[in-house]
């Protein structure tokens, strides 16, 4: 059964899988409607509501829906293929896509899924959270002085035991929304992704000894080898966030896919 509007369900048609329904909320006000349509759709995906292989209703009720013209909703659509959120099948639709439990190195990524992906049950734990004033960490995001950005550091746990040490650094004049969240019972990937448009995206991937103070979250001993992942986005050329994720090296692999040519 595909993904419903105001308790109205879509025609039913041959799908992939027939997962349950799942209604799907309103506009948020917060900048252009593509945007809002974009967080609408990407919300109950994010959060594992529509699971892989839910059908999204049609553009014209989607456009129903919002009040808006077919136009935007296909905007909205576009973006989320672009982030492999859901794929487009011809003859069938719009589905949300499969989350693979190893994920493309370039892929932007939800921890939570990726967690609860490989078995894991996922929890978290918010460990600093204070505005980002050193003149450092200005320049490590790539804002001018005096910008306003948030430093966040937060652990992932998995069964209870550290999975994943998060440092964070968010522009906060290109994702406003952040400073409205308590980030108390999820990290702010999850909140990022689903409210905060992003346009380039870089990965950094080393292999680093943990020192004692990023040991002891992890709970390893120092020196321990570890996967760090830098990433840093931007919205056109605005600095968006930049995230440094820690991972001892036994617990994580990253994989990446090429084609000749590409």
């Amino acid at each position: 059964m595909a993904a419903r509007i105001s308790g109205v369900a879509e025609p039913r048609r041959p799908t992939p899988r027939t997962p349950g329904e799942a209604p799907i909320g309103g506009l948020d006000g917060e900048g252009p409607t593509w945007l809002q349509i974009r967080r609408a759709l990407a919300r109950p995906i994010v959060s594992g509501q529509w699971p892989p292989g839910t059908k999204l209703p049609a553009e014209i009720e989607l456009a129903r829906h919002f009040g808006a013209s077919r136009m935007t909703v296909n905007k909205a659509i576009q973006n989320l293929v672009a982030q492999r959120l859901v794929r487009r099948t011809p003859k069938v639709g719009t589905i949300v896509a499969q989350c693979p439990q190893e994920r493309p190195v370039f892929e932007i990524w939800d921890i939570a899924d990726l967690v609860e992906q490989m078995g894991g049950g996922y929890s978290f734990r918010l460990l600093e959270r204070e505005p980002a004033s050193a003149a450092a960490q200005l320049e490590e995001i790539g804002v001018a002085p005096r910008t306003a950005v948030l430093w966040i550091r937060c652990l992932h746990l998995s069964h209870g035991k550290p999975f994943q040490l998060e440092e964070r650094l968010v522009n906060v004049e290109a994702a406003p929304g952040i400073l409205r969240q308590k980030l108390d019972k999820s990290g702010p990937g999850a909140w990022l992704l689903a409210h905060v448009p992003w346009t380039d995206a870089q990965h950094r991937i080393t292999a680093q000894a943990a020192p004692k103070s990023i040991a002891k979250l992890l709970g390893v001993p120092p020196g321990t080898a570890c996967l760090v992942v830098e990433r840093r986005t931007w919205n056109r050329s605005t600095p968006v966030t930049l995230a440094r994720l820690w991972h001892a090296g036994s617990q994580h692999s990253l994989v990446g896919h090429f084609s000749p040519g590409h």
